[in-house]
């Protein structure tokens, strides 16, 4: 049995070109951010298709890297993963090569932002290979029997997709519920996919200090804070679409992820390391056990972080292990806005002063904010600006609030309000948007024109 996970190519189209198999002359400036993105969007970059020009960004596909040899480990199947997005690949080599291999499934993890590009693709992907069984796993799932009639697939997954994947390839169709790898089985399981062709492609420039190649990794799966935006700890590692479930959180060992960084350390002599997980520094023993393992594999490192969850002292012990530096949420400038619109209930203030202490140390540190949450005034807006150039950040990223299905924020659009969330509101105000990306740059638009009171905010950044 062949079975393969792709990341098939998503290319944002301009300018007159043909691309099959659209079947008509479309053009190809910005390309899409899939697998891998916790809110996938487009975005403008230096490569083209069959072009890879290294430095955009493109995180890799934990749930599908995981996911491939968990599979191959359990059924003993031939599994290929092919990552054409950070191939740069075109759609006629995509499809090229895929009209030279045979497999049995085919499994594709799809999002709102993407999702009706994809169902483009998997009609193409079936028309040339009509023996395979095509699967959907990724948020999208959380859609359930409905994205069945959509598309030409046998199966939808919800949630992490290891042992569903196991359960389709043993014959499961229709939509696969939650199952998620207890904690001993996620610490049992083989380490993700990687190969000499992709494995250096990878590219998050940000917090300042990178060193190329880089590995993307998890240490942990999940986060305990309810986010009214955020998808994975709702959709993929927990099921909670409206912010009243328990969400889990499972950390990896430390001997697990020592013996993981060593090999792939040693096999594709990665320079540095990201921990990319949804909250890395939730406790202080994890932070411990992670810095101690930091310290013998020997190259610097960084991780996405919240200001709060750990002791301060512990920001000099991640620095004297070999972090650089971190990222850190802190989705709007406005106390009112992050407790009762995003949920996050993190005290700016406090936030100001981890931000001083990690710089004091010498580490940097990159912020991340959103704009057009529901409810949010331009007030609300204006003082996320201020706090965002008070902060004395080395780099910050700011994006339009993308409504990802699975999200407590989807849940809201559809039924109006959520008790968790008291000031989110679903007003004339409340610019709905599947692409993070392309909705701030309409909020920018916006001010430019200065058309709306959203456009209030500022551009200068």
């Amino acid at each position: 049995m062949r079975v393969l996970f792709t990341n098939p190519p998503w290319w944002v189209t301009k300018k007159p070109l043909r691309v099959p198999p659209f079947g008509k002359r479309l053009a190809i400036d910005w390309h899409g951010v899939r697998a891998g993105s916790r809110w996938p969007f487009t975005q403008w970059g230096l490569s083209r298709p069959d072009y890879h020009v290294f430095g955009d960004y493109v995180p890799y596909p934990f749930f599908m890297g995981y996911a491939t040899t968990y599979l191959a480990q359990k059924t003993g199947a031939e599994v290929v993963l092919r990552d054409s997005v950070v191939m740069k690949e075109s759609y006629k080599s995509y499809f090229r090569w895929l009209e030279g291999e045979r497999f049995d499934y085919i499994f594709i993890e799809s999002a709102s932002p993407s999702w009706e590009h994809d169902v483009l693709v998997m009609r193409e992907i079936k028309r040339l290979r009509p023996e395979a069984k095509i699967v959907v796993a990724g948020p999208i799932a959380t859609m359930g029997a409905k994205i069945l009639e959509q598309a030409p697939i046998v199966a939808a997954i919800k949630g992490e997709y290891e042992k569903g994947a196991v359960k389709v390839v043993n014959g499961a169709e229709g939509v696969i519920d939650f199952d998620l790898l207890t904690l001993e089985e996620m610490n049992a399981a083989p380490f993700p996919y990687y190969d000499d062709v992709i494995a250096a492609k990878y590219c998050d420039s940000n917090p300042k200090g990178v060193q190329f190649p880089q590995a993307h990794v998890w240490s942990s799966r999940g986060c305990p804070y309810k986010c009214i935006f955020c998808v994975w700890p709702a959709a993929m590692t927990g099921n909670d679409p409206d912010g009243t479930q328990k969400r889990s959180v499972r950390q990896y060992g430390a001997d697990y992820m020592e013996t993981f960084l060593s090999e792939i350390v040693g096999r594709y002599k990665f320079k540095s390391i990201y921990f990319d997980d949804d909250t890395f520094n939730l406790g202080n023993r994890h932070v411990e056990r992670m810095a101690a393992v930091m310290r013998r594999i020997g190259i610097p490192w960084s991780a996405m972080c919240r200001a709060d969850t750990i002791s301060v002292d512990l920001w000099k012990v991640m620095k004297d292990s070999g972090c650089f530096g971190v990222k850190l949420g802190f989705e709007s400038g406005n106390q009112y806005v992050v407790d009762k619109i995003v949920n996050k209930h993190l005290d700016l203030d406090y936030a100001r002063k981890a931000v001083e202490e990690i710089k004091r140390v010498g580490m940097t540190v990159h912020g991340t904010f959103t704009y057009g949450l529901p409810g949010e005034t331009p007030e609300q807006m204006q003082d996320t600006k201020r706090y965002l150039h008070s902060l004395g950040l080395d780099t910050w990223q700011e994006s339009g609030t993308a409504e990802i299905e699975g999200s407590p924020l989807h849940t809201l659009a559809h039924q109006g309000n959520l008790g968790k969330y008291q000031g989110a509101q679903v007003d004339q105000g409340y610019q709905r948007a599947k692409d993070g990306n392309v909705k701030f740059q309409e909020l920018t638009r916006q001010l430019q024109e200065g058309r709306t009171a959203a456009g209030q905010i500022s551009a200068d950044s």
